[in-house]
Order: C-alpha cells, then sequence, then structure tokens
C-alpha cells in the first residue's frame, strides 16, 4: 500500500509540476486590441459587453450582410472573402459573445435564444431593418436558429460548414475532443498550449501546411482573453441544446456552401440540410477542410455574390 501510495503521490506531483508549467494567465482585452484590432474595427457596448466588429462596404446598401464566425474563431476568418464583397455590399463580420476581442457575456448564457437576441440587439443598434446571415460552423447553427426566431428580418442566409444535425463519424480536431473530454477539459481553464492550437487548426484546413505562426498566435492569444476559456469550456459541456427536426421548419431562402474533405461536419450534412430546407441550393469545393471561406475566398465570395444580387 505503501509503495502505491508513493506512486500516486509522485504522479500527483508529476501533473502539478506540469501545470505549473504551462499554466499561462488571462490576457486582458487592453493587450489585445492594439494587436487584433485595425482601422475598420468598431466596439459597440451592448447587453454588458463591448462587442468588436466591423461594418464596411456600401454604406447605402439596404439589405447588408451579417457575418458569423465558428466556435473559437473570430471575425478575421471573413477578412479574405470582405475583401471581395464589400466592393458590391455593406458587409458586417463581428467576433461573437464569449469569443476573441468581444469576450465574455455578462449572462453567462451560451445558447440559441441568447444569440438569437443578442443578433436582434445588434442590428437594431445599427438600424438594420432587414439583412442577410452567413454563418460557418457554430455561426452556421446561430444563423438557421435565428432564422426560426425572427424570420420576418432575415431576408437570406447562407450556411458554411454548418453544425446542426448528429455527428457521423467525423474524426474532430485535438483541441474539440479535449475540451469535450469531462475532467480533462477542466484543465484547459488554466492551459492552452500553442502546440494544441496549432493541432487543432491543422485539422480545420484540408492543407495542414496552410497553418501559420502568426495564425498560431492570434488564435492563442484571443483564445486566453479574459473570460474566453471559460465561455468555451461551458459551450463544450453542451450548452447548445439544439433540435435537428426544427430545421425544417426553415422558410429562409437559403444556400449551403461546403468543404468536401471536412473532418469536423463531415459534407453528407448539405443533403441533411438540402432535404429539410425546402428549396434551398449547395455548392460543394473540391479539396477544400471546414473554413472554406479561409481557403477558397474567392470562390465562396462569388457564390454569395452571386445568390443575394
Amino acid at each position: 500500500m505503501k509503495t502505491i501510495a508513493k506512486i500516486l503521490g509522485g504522479f500527483i506531483a508529476l501533473i502539478v509540476i506540469l501545470l505549473l508549467i504551462i499554466c499561462e494567465r488571462d490576457r486582458p482585452v487592453e493587450e489585445l486590441i492594439p494587436l487584433y484590432a485595425n482601422k475598420d474595427s468598431k466596439f459597440m457596448p451592448i447587453m454588458g459587453m463591448k462587442v468588436h466588429y466591423r461594418d464596411e462596404g456600401v454604406a447605402t446598401d439596404t439589405l447588408p450582410l451579417i457575418l458569423l464566425h465558428g466556435m473559437s474563431s473570430s471575425l478575421n476568418t471573413w477578412d479574405s472573402v470582405v475583401i471581395s464583397l464589400k466592393a458590391h455590399k455593406r458587409v458586417i463580420s463581428l467576433d461573437l459573445p464569449g469569443f476573441a476581442l468581444t469576450g465574455p457575456s455578462p449572462e453567462m448564457a451560451y445558447n440559441f435564444p441568447y444569440y438569437s437576441k443578442f443578433i436582434d440587439s445588434f442590428a437594431t443598434r445599427l438600424k438594420i431593418k432587414r439583412f442577410i446571415l452567413a454563418g460557418n460552423s457554430l455561426g452556421g447553427a446561430i444563423s438557421w436558429n435565428y432564422a426560426l426566431h425572427n424570420p420576418s428580418r432575415l431576408a437570406k442566409m447562407i450556411l458554411i460548414d454548418a453544425a446542426g444535425y448528429p455527428k457521423k463519424g467525423e474524426s474532430g480536431s485535438l483541441g474539440f475532443k479535449l475540451a469535450s473530454t469531462p475532467v480533462i477539459n477542466n484543465l484547459l481553464l488554466y492551459a492552452t498550449p500553442k502546440a494544441l492550437v496549432r493541432k487543432s487548426l491543422e485539422t480545420v484546413y484540408y492543407d495542414p501546411a496552410r497553418v501559420t505562426d502568426e495564425q498560431v498566435e492570434r488564435f492563442h492569444d484571443v483564445a486566453i482573453r479574459e473570460g474566453n476559456r471559460e465561455a468555451a469550456l461551458m459551450i463544450f459541456k453542451g450548452s447548445f441544446k439544439g433540435n435537428p427536426e426544427s430545421i425544417k421548419e426553415v422558410k429562409t431562402p437559403t444556400l449551403i456552401l461546403w468543404g468536401d474533405k471536412d473532418n469536423l461536419i463531415g459534407v453528407n450534412n448539405v443533403d441533411n440540410f438540402l432535404k429539410d430546407i425546402k428549396g434551398s441550393k449547395a455548392e460543394i469545393y473540391k479539396n477544400v477542410g471546414h473554413v472554406p471561406m479561409e481557403e477558397v475566398p474567392g470562390k465562396v465570395a462569388a457564390s454569395i455574390l452571386k445568390f443575394v444580387q
């Protein structure tokens, strides 16, 4: 028994030492704004937050595009697409509550009703009556849930590798797997190694070689922004409770865009959305992963413009 106790004690001591080595403090948003906000960045005080957003393009456009990023991402995921779109449309990208420079919701309510209320409030503050909503991954699930919440305000919708249906054998990313594993995921509140960030990003893209040191640094920095790790942990523990059956109730004209090599949300989901959203259309990009707007931004911009004009 003494031997076992010594072994266990040594194992626990090793874990504590490792945690002390890799643990890192939360970063105040004031440190990150000079690094990741640009000349087009604005901060809107709303619902107890200062929401980071960019409002670009044709200011007189009466039917603007609002772009929603996915889990653990930021408005930067749309940067290359916005360059193409803003010559033709008013384009608004933002860091959703719980992520990037916007940071955590004071309500700590990461669920579809909360984000629907947030989108309503955000659009109202910008004096936008109707708009087109585009969302990737989690942002896609937030989009189709919003289409159920307030269909009269939504003119059209674009779902890009959107969440919504149960997983069917997708390999997923290492970071997402760890974050979804009970007990272990609690450690991510204190330790978010850059190696883990890089490995997760490599899974997102079809070509892992496209991941840069600059990307890893940015994703890591905004992940450890004050409050963001707690928000992410709540989401990974299941704060979103979606009902796939309700997708059949969506009436908004919808375009579905997908990468055929998506390891996180498989391309088989396209058929599900086409079947459930009557009249929807789809385009599938070859040799593209989970974020087509980053991997083939020119094609995605062209698909969006053709749909919305």
